[in-house]
C-alpha cells in the first residue's frame, strides 16, 4: 500500500479539486489506508484525519463540505455554506445524488468505490458541480439535470468543463441487457461503441464513456470533457472498489470547490 496521498486530478479544471485515491491516510484493515466513507464502520478519528489529509493536498483548508446519502437517483440539489458539515456519521441533511453551487469556499463531495464521480465546473460565470454518476443515476439522466442546474445559477454550457474520475472500465463492467437498453434509450444511437457484447449474453460497458457522451449531447464542448482512464476495479492496491472486495471496503471521494479569484 503506498503510504503517500496521491490525489488524481483533471488538467482541464483549475478550481481547487480532486479525486481521492487509497493512499496517505491512517485507517487500518479493510479500511487501509486513506478511507473517506463515513458510515462504514471505521473509526471517527481516522476518517477526520484523513479528510484533513485528502482537502489539504486539494488546496481545501476547510474541514467543512456538502454532501449527503447517495441513493443512486437523479437529485441534483443547490447549496450553499449553510448546508456544509463535518466528516462523519449518518446524519446527513438530505438524499442526493448531486450538488451545485455559486458559492465561494464551499466544498462539494460525493463518494464512489466503482461509480464515476464527476466534477464539473463553468469557472468564467463562477458555478460548480459534483456529481455521483452510477449507472442508474446516468440512464435517469442525472448528467441533464447537473447542468440545467449549473445554468439555474448563471453557468454557460459552452464554458462548462467536466472531468470523469477513476472508477470501474468497460473491461471490469460487466451488466445485464436491462442496462444497456436504459443507456440506448439515453443516448439513442449514439451508444453505439459504448459495450461489447459477450457470448454468454452479458456486456460490458464503458460507464466513463456515457458520461462524456452524454455530457457532449447536453452541449459540453467535447474538448472540455476530461476522462480519467484508471479502473478501479484493475487497481485494487490504488483505489476501492465494490465489486473487487465484495463490499468489504472504504470510499473514495472527490471534491470540487469555487474560488474567488
Amino acid at each position: 500500500m503506498n503510504k503517500n496521498i496521491e490525489t488524481m486530478r483533471s488538467s482541464i479544471i483549475s478550481y481547487p479539486h480532486g479525486f481521492s485515491t487509497r493512499g496517505g491516510g491512517v485507517s487500518e484493515g479493510i479500511f487501509e489506508s486513506l478511507n473517506l466513507g463515513m458510515t462504514r464502520g471505521d473509526s471517527e478519528e481516522n476518517v477526520r484525519e484523513n479528510y484533513r489529509r485528502f482537502l489539504n493536498s486539494c488546496g481545501i483548508e476547510t474541514d467543512e463540505f456538502v454532501c449527503g446519502n447517495q441513493v443512486h437517483g437523479n437529485t441534483v440539489l443547490t447549496v450553499g455554506k449553510e448546508h456544509a458539515r463535518k466528516p462523519y456519521g449518518y446524519d446527513e441533511l438530505f438524499e442526493a445524488d448531486g450538488y451545485v453551487t455559486a458559492e465561494a469556499g464551499v466544498p462539494l463531495v460525493i463518494f464512489t468505490a466503482d461509480c464515476v464521480p464527476l466534477l464539473m465546473a463553468d469557472e468564467k460565470n463562477g458555478v460548480v458541480a459534483a456529481v455521483h454518476c452510477g449507472w442508474r443515476s446516468t440512464v435517469l439522466d442525472i448528467e441533464k439535470k447537473a447542468v440545467e442546474a449549473m445554468e439555474r445559477l448563471g453557468a454557460d454550457r459552452q464554458y462548462i468543463r467536466a472531468c470523469a474520475g477513476p472508477a470501474i472500465e468497460m473491461c471490469c463492467f460487466e451488466v445485464g441487457e436491462e442496462v444497456i437498453e436504459a443507456v440506448e434509450r439515453l443516448l439513442k444511437w449514439k451508444a453505439a461503441g459504448l459495450f461489447n457484447r459477450k457470448n454468454d449474453g452479458k456486456y460490458m460497458l464503458d460507464l466513463k464513456g456515457v458520461v462524456a457522451q452524454r455530457l457532449a449531447m447536453l452541449g459540453v464542448d467535447v474538448r472540455n470533457i476530461d476522462i480519467i482512464r484508471d479502473c478501479t476495479m484493475c487497481l485494487p492496491d490504488k483505489y476501492w472498489s465494490h465489486r473487487f472486495t465484495g463490499g468489504k471496503r472504504g470510499s473514495q471521494a472527490s471534491v470540487i470547490m469555487k474560488t474567488n479569484r
